[in-house]
């Protein structure tokens, strides 16, 4: 506790802010009512004196009483305040309190802490909400002309041969070296655990030679500034010092370029400014890419922001190796520098299907063919002068049948992604170095990986919806008590059954698909919709909810009813029926259960699957897996090989497998009309002939 006020745990050279807030009703409700830097100046670690805030006072009342405050202190130290929470700012604010900082950092009379608020402020700012807003990118990027001067003159002013400044997202470091004997100046910052600058963690070697990076140590970003030899300078007769400094940035956010686009990727931007006798003969740069989970480096561009294109510009830098993992830049001037880089995502994908799946699809396979086939030659070839009625419910049944089995060839021959391009190893290009367009690379579609998802997409459709009409068909027959259809029912069943599905997978490959981008679309692990989001999270705006779960949802709810009302109609008893055959209650459970099969109900659990977690999650998976892959098989269980006409070919079949021809024997009668005798005759013929004769067939 300091002075009355509580602050949480905080590192040396760090602002805090209370855990006391302005209270309700005032214009910074909510906000901490105190702040206190962190210092070990009096050689143990202690909060100064704690700064309180007006809570009654805005942004904008402190920029107006800017030029004519005497206590330029208290408005730095409530500016800061008042950004502590930098997620929660407006473009206004922020705007404002650029504009706040702009003034204080080039006033003549600024002190050390004030100063230090100022540059507080800004490493807040740095964390706040990415926005379009001309007017703030404007008052931000001026800060950074700003903060370019402040690192030159900060050393000089304070009369020191160097001087820094670290805050979480911002270090300001300043140097005077003297000419003589200078041959390079290294500033250095190491990677550390909190994600944040660290003052422990900068370091500034001021005549070196070369690069230099200690075993063990790993730089986040590096800049070496190389003078000419010395016989190659003459302005080093005379003594002099000069005045270098050096500002790293956590992120690009004050650097809104047009050109490149970025979403997750952290851009580090370091500055380098020298004034002086000297000058810089070439700066090189390291660069430590923060990369995101599941992700690798594609591609990246040696960059200095250009105040007159305002934007990222190439000239006068150049690419080097990136063998170790740091991006390494040269360039023959000194400004705001960056490496934009681009990553793409690694993949993990689909394995081979396991043995269940591929039992249980081959079984599906077997059994709709021996289904198509049977269904072709028994109720179409033999009964061809049948009544139209009975022809279309039969052509459903049959389409059912096609689209089912289409769908699981294509789903097991296609389903992985054998043109996987990401596991290609990619290394940087030294020799081109342009200004990306964007933070991922995403590798134009060659594959066949985007027709087996249409294929897919229409062919599952298709049978939901044929099992939609067969399904409609089956109610409107045992409902009228009528064995034909209206006439108009064979156009609108295959409308249904093959144009809906044509028509949604079109619109779903229209709106989301591109060659370039792939991957909107479709997925890259396996050849199916896309369903998630960059950070594996599921996406309701992908292809996967609106062009398949939603539809297949609504038809999974209309083919319920659908089961109900066969039910219904086949457990009870019409009374105006004259039938004295009555259905056993396994018959009738064994009829629902079989027309469940074909509408596909099983499908439900793949819904479950999807909103379950752990065991449920695990139980559910193995049973989707099991009644989806063997749905083909069931068909065949239930409408094949249980019928007459299916047992009576394969018990033919089988008779004629096993049915021996016997020659051994032969027995010739004589009939005599009129006439009481009768003769008869015998052969026989001999073993040996017989297998000899086999034997040559």
């Amino acid at each position: 506790m300091v002075a009355s006020f509580w602050f949480p745990l905080t590192p040396i050279g760090l602002f805090a802010y209370s855990d006391k807030v302005c209270d309700d009703g005032t214009s910074n409700a909510g906000k901490p009512i105190a702040s206190a830097r962190c210092t070990n100046r009096t050689g143990r670690p202690r909060f100064e004196e704690p700064q309180i805030l007006d809570c009654g006072q805005t942004l904008t009342d402190i920029q107006q009483n800017l030029t004519n405050s005497a206590n330029i202190e208290a408005l730095a130290s409530n500016t800061q305040i008042l950004t502590s929470v930098p997620q929660e700012l407006t473009p206004d604010n922020i705007t404002t309190a650029a504009q706040i900082v702009q003034t204080l950092l080039v006033s003549s009379n600024v002190t050390e802490n004030v100063r230090l608020a100022a540059i507080a402020t800004v490493s807040q700012l740095l964390s706040a909400n990415e926005t379009d807003d001309t007017k703030q990118n404007n008052a931000t990027l001026g800060l950074t002309v700003t903060l370019d001067n402040l690192s030159v003159s900060l050393s000089l002013s304070l009369n020191t041969s160097a001087s820094q400044v670290v805050q979480p997202n911002l270090v300001v470091q300043s140097a005077q070296i003297p000419a003589v004997n200078t041959q390079g100046v290294q500033f250095t910052s190491f990677s550390g655990t909190a994600g944040t600058f660290s003052a422990n963690r900068i370091e500034l070697n001021v005549n070196t030679t070369s690069v230099v990076v200690n075993e063990g140590s790993i730089p986040e970003a590096l800049i070496f500034v190389r003078f000419p030899k010395e016989e190659a300078a003459v302005e080093r007769a005379t003594p002099s010092n000069v005045s270098l400094g050096f500002v790293l940035y956590q992120n690009d956010r004050f650097f809104r370029s047009r050109r490149y686009k970025r979403q997750r990727a952290t851009i580090r931007v370091l500055s380098g400014t020298v004034q002086g006798p000297l000058v810089p003969q070439h700066l090189e740069m390291m660069f430590r890419p923060q990369m995101i989970n599941g992700t690798s480096l594609y591609e990246f561009a040696c960059v200095f922001w250009n105040y007159e294109l305002n934007d990222w510009s190439t000239d006068g830098c150049s690419k080097g190796n990136t063998s170790d993992g740091f991006l390494r830049c040269f360039c023959n001037h000194t400004t705001n520098f960056a490496a934009l880089w681009s990553f793409r995502e690694n993949y993990e994908y689909a394995q081979a299907l396991d043995w269940i799946s591929t039992i249980g699809l081959c079984l599906s396979i077997a059994g709709l063919v021996v289904t198509i086939v049977h269904h072709l030659e028994y109720n179409f070839c033999k009964f061809s002068g049948d009544s139209k009625g009975s022809v279309k419910a039969r052509v459903v049944l049959l389409c059912i049948y096609i689209t089912l089995l289409a769908f699981i060839i294509t789903f097991l021959s296609g389903v992985r992604n054998y043109s996987r391009q990401y596991e290609i190893s990619t290394v940087p290009d030294r020799e081109t170095n342009t200004v990306l367009l964007s933070e991922e690379y995403v590798e134009p579609d060659t594959g066949p990986c985007t027709a087996v998802t249409a294929l897919l997409h229409f062919f599952l459709l298709a049978s939901f919806l044929w099992n939609c009409v067969y399904g409609t068909q089956l109610v409107l027959l045992l409902r009228s008590l009528h064995s034909s259809l209206p006439p108009y029912w064979t156009k609108l069943s295959h409308a249904v059954g093959w144009g809906i599905p044509a028509v949604v997978t079109a619109i779903t490959l229209a709106i989301t698909y591109r060659a370039d981008d792939p991957l909107g679309y479709r997925q890259e692990e396996f050849c199916w919709l896309a369903a998630l989001d960059k950070a594996k999270r599921f996406d309701y705006r992908k292809p996967m909810f609106w062009g398949f779960l939603l539809p297949v949802g609504l038809i999974l709810i209309y083919n319920i009813v659908l089961l109900v009302l066969t039910s219904m109609t086949t457990c009870k008893t019409n009374k105006n029926l004259q039938s004295t055959k009555h259905l056993s209650l396994r018959k009738k459970v064994l009829i629902s259960f079989s027309v469940a099969v074909l509408l596909g109900l099983s499908w439900i659990l793949g819904y479950l699957v999807l909103v379950t977690s752990g065991q449920p999650h695990l139980v559910f998976s193995v049973i989707f897996c099991i009644c989806t892959t063997t749905q083909g098989f069931q068909i065949f269980i239930l409408f094949t090989a249980r019928t007459p006409s299916f047992r009576k070919n394969v018990s033919l079949s089988l008779q004629r497998l096993t049915e021996v021809n016997n020659e051994l024997h032969g027995r010739t009668y004589h009939l005599w009309k009129n006439l009481k005798s009768m003769s008869t005759s015998e052969t026989y013929r001999d073993l040996e002939d017989h297998y000899s004769k086999s034997l040559r067939r």
